[in-house]
């Protein structure tokens, strides 16, 4: 046995001769060095799968919500395809009857697919003055800007759920979201200091930033917010100020 040699002995438990080991110094120091680096080995490890398991969490978190938005965006486009076929039958049928089509008062313009969309023209100076809605509907609130009575600012107009909500005039959208007491709403910037809001939506088909052409379709009636039915509620404003629709825009006879 050699001067520092470390000496391990082995005691069976069943009785037997007992063994006994020597293991040079040299020998035991590789050991250790041997131990240290599998230890360090193994924490780096275990840090990588930690880093590559969040990171698959991740992953697994952006490719669901990727495939939701184009679920979302396919939805919008097919929306618009099926809107442009029902508007092309339309059309077929009131030049089977001899209606002129042009310039009817339920005209409408649809927006193309998503991500087709490009910076709309404005067809004139944007004032809004065409009928917000493709049919005539039936006014049930109009203006009432008296501040000392319950202030109404435009107009409320009954009509069917999922009805086509349609631009009065030519601009840009301010503001498209949800609300208390509008519920789903819109308000497009016409310019020279007009505004209008088309409010209780079900579906909003611009958004922020978009800018619509008149009669341009941009939602679909709804019955949401503070409101007891379907219907549209419609505001003009002229530099901030609520002024009455029917003076700028004519309900359909």
């Amino acid at each position: 046995m050699s001067e520092g040699d470390t000496t391990v002995i082995v005691v069976p438990g069943d009785g037997s001769e007992s063994r006994t080991y020597r293991i040079p110094p040299g020998r035991v120091r590789l050991m250790k060095r041997g131990g240290w680096a599998l230890a360090v080995l193994t924490l780096l490890l275990a840090s990588t799968w930690g880093v590559l398991f969040v990171k698959a969490r991740q992953a697994g978190r952006l490719a669901a919500e990727v495939r939701g938005l184009r679920q979302e965006r396919e939805q919008t486009a097919e929306l618009a395809t099926a809107l442009a076929e029902v508007e092309r039958r339309y059309a077929q049928l009131r030049a089977l009857f001899g209606a002129d089509v042009a310039g009817a008062d339920s005209e409408i313009w649809l927006p193309p697919p998503a991500g087709t969309r490009g910076a709309a023209a404005l067809d004139d100076d944007g004032t809004p003055t065409s009928w917000p809605l493709t049919q005539r509907g039936f006014v049930t609130q109009t203006l009432m800007a008296d501040p000392e009575a319950n202030r109404h600012l435009g107009l409320d107009i009954a009509i069917p759920q999922d009805s086509y909500i349609r631009a009065a005039g030519g601009g840009t959208v301010a503001e498209a979201g949800e609300d208390p007491a509008y519920g789903r709403y819109i308000v497009i910037d016409h310019g020279n200091g007009y505004r209008s809001r088309y409010a209780h939506a079900n579906l909003l088909l611009v958004e922020e930033g978009t800018r619509v052409r008149r009669n341009e379709l941009i939602a679909l009636s709804g019955n949401t917010g503070r409101s007891t039915a379907p219907h549209l509620h419609f505001e003009i404003l002229l530099d901030g100020e609520a002024v009455d629709p029917l003076s700028l825009v004519q309900q359909p006879a």
